[in-house]
C-alpha cells in the first residue's frame, strides 16, 4: 500500500477531530454522541481492514449495539464523509475512515476478499480532461477493480 494511503489513527489530534465532526454532524440533525455511536467510530478507527456492518455489529452486539444502530450511524458517518463505501468481493458494502485521507481507489479479491488500496495519478488526469471536455462537473466517483489477488491468482 503506497505510503500516504497509510491509515494512522495516532496522528496528532486525528481522532479528537474525527469525533468533533462526528459530534457536531450529529448535532446538526438534533441527535447526540451517544454510548453505543462512541464505540462503533471507535471500532472503526480501530479497524485495520474494510469493514462490514454485520463485522460492526458482531464485534459491538455484546456491549448493547443493536443492529439498526449499526445502520443508521454508519448512514450519519458516510454523510458526514467520515467513512466511504467500498464494495467487498460479494458486492456487500464494507466501509473506511475517509476524513484526510488521498483519494484512491480499490482491487478486490474475489477468492480471498482482501481490498487494496492504489491510487492512479494517471488516471485521475485523464479522467479530469475528458470531464473537462465533456463540460461535465464531477461530484465523485471510485473505482473497484474485481479479480484476483497476487496470492490468489493460481486459484480456482
Amino acid at each position: 500500500m503506497p505510503e500516504e494511503l497509510r491509515f494512522r489513527p495516532g496522528r496528532a489530534g486525528y481522532v479528537e477531530r474525527v469525533r468533533g465532526v462526528f459530534t457536531d454532524e450529529l448535532a446538526r440533525r438534533g441527535l447526540r454522541l451517544t454510548s453505543q455511536r462512541a464505540r462503533i467510530l471507535d471500532f472503526l478507527l480501530a479497524a485495520d481492514s474494510h469493514v462490514g456492518l454485520d463485522a460492526v455489529h458482531g464485534a459491538l452486539k455484546a456491549h448493547g449495539v443493536g443492529r439498526a444502530t449499526v445502520f443508521r450511524t454508519m448512514k450519519v458517518l458516510q454523510e458526514a464523509g467520515l467513512v466511504s463505501r467500498v464494495s467487498g468481493p460479494d458486492g456487500a458494502a464494507r466501509f473506511e475512515v475517509e476524513l484526510e485521507r488521498p483519494h484512491h481507489d480499490h482491487l478486490i479479491c474475489t477468492v480471498c476478499g482482501s481490498i487494496e488500496e492504489v491510487r492512479w495519478p494517471d488516471l485521475e488526469k485523464i479522467q479530469h480532461r475528458v470531464c473537462s471536455e465533456a463540460g461535465f462537473e464531477p461530484a465523485w466517483h471510485r473505482h473497484e477493480i474485481f479479480g484476483r489477488c497476487r496470492k490468489c491468482r493460481g486459484k480456482k
